[in-house]
């Protein structure tokens, strides 16, 4: 296994993520605790990877004439806290302390809005493709650093399914939870030693 960068959240910034600001964001509502960590899958055109789309359809710079499927997302303004290439790089748009526009009309635990208190982690990929294991990798680490600077997020992940249930199906059937767990399970013990 390659030598994972040390991530570090300082301020609400991913030291060691390239930082790319997006304008959709707002403030989290007053006295909200971030307590959930949102798994997404997103890639665009879909199924397709690469070309710097998705960095753009986040700044609100997607050329929506570039190809057919950008006409209907026409005017769409979202946003996440943090994107992981294929590659393994990690891209971060939002700061943690803002609420980045990730999840829509969702709901955990009974608790409605999710983007008032969650951060969310887009892997780039889709419902029908495997995701590379250095995403499973870095992903382990960034939500390891999130737990330690976060200790409410430490027993809540969810897919964007699960707080979206019928709306949403990413991450997706090609995401393995249960290698995702091992990897972290496995990234917090190397802290513990």
């Amino acid at each position: 296994m390659s030598q994972m960068p040390q991530f570090q959240v300082i301020d609400g910034c991913l030291q060691r993520a390239t930082q790319i600001p997006s304008p959709n964001y707002n403030q989290r509502p007053e006295h909200s605790d971030i307590q959930l960590v949102v798994i997404h899958n997103i890639s665009l055109p879909p199924s397709q990877f690469g070309g710097g789309y998705i960095e753009q359809f986040f700044q609100n710079q997607l050329d929506w004439d570039a190809h057919p499927y950008f006409k209907t997302i026409e005017g769409m303004q979202v946003s996440t806290h943090l994107l992981i290439l294929r590659s393994g790089e990690v891209l971060q748009f939002v700061n943690f302390k803002d609420r980045a526009w990730h999840a829509g009309r969702s709901s955990y635990m009974a608790l409605p809005e999710c983007n008032d208190y969650s951060i969310g982690i887009e892997l780039e990929g889709s419902d029908d493709t495997d995701f590379e294991e250095i995403q499973y990798q870095t992903l382990a680490e960034v939500v390891k650093t999130l737990q330690q600077a976060y200790p409410k997020i430490a027993h809540h992940i969810a897919g964007h399914s699960d707080i979206a249930p019928g709306r949403k199906t990413d991450p997706g059937p090609h995401f393995q939870w249960s290698h995702f767990r091992a990897l972290l399970q496995q990234a917090k013990s190397n802290v513990d030693v």
